[in-house]
């Protein structure tokens, strides 16, 4: 009998996680059900060639889930049967591994099994907040629906998501040109003048040393620091993955000047959107706050959220124990304050996300408005520095001629 690594949620909101053994996943759930669990993820060891075939499958990614979300709940609201509807995406997906996962999909449905149960025998494809949502919908007898502010949802935080990448791509390629210049310089100009001062046969100033010593080590040895770059790659995302370590990093991120000011309204969006959301669905506020700390990457936040969510427990509301940890902004709180006493918590959280949605992108603005200047002003100056050093080993040298 297969042991199975298991999370699961009580039914006040709290999440846990252990190990039993048990036939299949089937029979895992029962037994948690049993126990008043509601199983979230199950995991169990797998043979080699099982992991590496799921290796070799492509994901499914972001955009991908939206597409399929719109488009399943389009067909599901225009009267379509969900066999139907799931059979309509598999002919119209030009995507294999899309294809591969509909197609699966629908035979999982077609034998008996419900929606949410497909989705969570993918392998992970789907996320479990995705399952879930999708599981409360099925239960109300509103799937169309739910996968309707699903897609939303998604399309909402994908669209957020863009802006900030999109916003870092021309700081990006300014900082891999400012780069390659400063190599280009070190590796194919300085050594030109290294053999003009070899032949004078004058001793160099300091800055000059560093500068030759610096294009030697680029021009000999840059397999080495590739190598080194690599592995301290390596190291630091391993070192990441203490929780200890993670929280400690992410409270100093936070603390950045505006740096920190701009995650902590991403988080906020990213929070209140998946909170709004998951209300909207019908799901108890204690359960929603569970799923919805997922979605926050900063762990620092995240810990902050399991402590409201300890209060939540004892009936204290949601607004008052995150006022008291300072989890969210302050015009965030007191919005959430006043929607927990007008009982339009859900609508209320929308409208923080879609506020904190506008300062993201506002803050984004802002620090591109710093930051393309500083990275021209210090390829400038570090330009000027090699210019400079070169300039004071010739002028030495004249010197000494006459």
């Amino acid at each position: 009998m297969p042991k199975f690594f298991y999370q699961a949620v009580k039914l006040d909101g709290e999440l846990i996680a252990g190990e039993i053994d048990a036939a299949n996943e089937e029979t895992l759930r029962q037994q948690l059900q049993r126990d008043g669990l509601i199983l979230i993820e199950a995991r169990t060891s797998k043979s080699l060639l099982a992991r590496l075939k799921r290796v070799r499958q492509r994901r499914l990614n972001h955009k991908e889930i939206s597409i399929l979300t719109r488009e399943l709940a389009t067909l599901l609201e225009a009267g379509m049967t969900l066999d139907r509807s799931l059979q309509i995406l598999v002919d119209l997906s030009g995507q294999p591994h899309l294809a591969r996962v509909l197609a699966d999909l629908q035979e999982r449905v077609r034998g008996g099994a419900t929606f949410s149960r497909a989705l969570e025998e993918q392998d992970g494809q789907f996320p479990r907040l995705y399952i879930n949502m999708v599981k409360a919908g099925e239960a109300g007898g509103a799937l169309d629906q739910v996968l309707d502010r699903l897609a939303d949802y998604l399309e909402r935080l994908a669209e957020l998501r863009q802006t900030v990448i999109s916003a870092l791509v021309y700081p990006a390629i300014l900082l891999v040109v400012a780069a390659l210049s400063v190599i280009m310089l070190l590796v194919f100009v300085v050594p030109q003048f290294t053999v003009l001062f070899e032949d004078m046969g004058a001793a160099l100033p300091l800055p000059t040393q560093i500068v030759v010593a610096a294009g030697d080590l680029f021009r000999n040895y840059w397999w080495a620091m590739l190598c080194a770059m690599a592995l301290i790659a390596v190291v630091i995302e391993r070192w990441l993955q203490n929780p200890v370590v993670r929280e400690s990093v992410d409270r100093r991120v936070l603390a950045l000047p505006l740096f920190g000011e701009l995650i902590w309204k991403m988080e906020t969006a990213r929070l209140c959107h998946t909170l709004s959301t998951l209300l909207k669905n019908g799901l108890p506020l204690l359960t929603a706050l569970t799923l919805a700390r997922e979605v926050v990457s900063n762990r620092k936040i995240a810990g902050l959220l399991i402590e409201a969510g300890d209060d939540l427990k004892h009936g204290r509301g949601l607004a008052a124990p995150l006022a008291r940890l300072q989890a969210l902004p302050d015009l965030a709180l007191q919005m959430i304050r006043v929607g927990e006493e007008s009982g339009s918590l859900d609508a209320m959280l929308a409208k923080v996300a879609g506020i904190y949605d506008r300062e993201t992108r506002a803050s984004v603005q802002r620090l591109l408005t710093l930051l393309e200047p500083l990275l021209i002003i210090g390829l400038g100056v570090i330009v000027a520095g090699i210019i400079i050093s070169i300039l004071m080993a010739i002028l030495g040298a004249n010197e000494l001629v006459f």
